[in-house]
């Protein structure tokens, strides 16, 4: 396998190492999770990682589509020089309605939510503005009481996915491309 791909591979599971830490997971069982994947990765071809790529984005963008539906907002076209993704973590898409209406739509390793258009000028600030979000209704549940384990998972969930988006918002090499990635 080319050294390039290896090493791209080998950030992948360093990111995914940062990103179980940052989750709530300690950093011997962050490598522990991790460790398959790396025997794994180097046994993977460009052609193999760039399938996997392919589906995981496709997933997500149906996931997106659907989620929207369930909203009762029907998308119609995605506009994808506007849109990121990151996987396996998350995807932003700028999905637009046949009634002229665009919104930001998050999916990905955490939960899908959407938001309109106006509300960020791009992906990155959509990003941020995500994060923001999400800390702001884990604050609003736990000022409401937190009377179950299921609340108290979901707030711990979108307290680690606000923080986790905010450190993606901020760093500045996920948004050196101008096209899709």
């Amino acid at each position: 396998m080319p050294e390039k791909i290896i090493w791209s591979v080998q950030v992948i599971v360093d990111n995914l190492q940062q990103h179980l830490i940052v989750s709530g997971e300690s950093p011997k069982v962050a490598k522990k999770i991790t460790a398959g994947s790396r025997i794994m990765s180097e046994q993977l071809t460009q052609q193999q990682i760039e399938q996997a790529r392919a589906e995981w984005v496709r997933a997500q963008f149906q996931k997106a589509n659907e989620y929207l539906a369930g909203k009762g907002i029907i998308p119609d076209t995605v506009a994808a020089s506007e849109s990121r993704y990151l996987p396996p973590y998350m995807a932003v898409w700028k999905l637009n309605t046949k009634d002229k209406q665009s919104f930001w739509v998050i999916s990905g390793d955490l939960p899908t939510d959407h938001m309109a258009f106006s509300a960020a000028p791009d992906a990155r600030e959509a990003v941020r503005a995500f994060s923001l979000h999400w800390q702001l209704k884990a604050q609003q549940i736990i000022d409401s009481g937190i009377t179950d384990k299921t609340k108290q998972d979901f707030v711990n969930l979108l307290v680690n996915r606000a923080h986790a988006l905010y450190e993606m918002f901020n760093n500045d090499e996920l948004w050196q491309a101008e096209a899709v990635s």
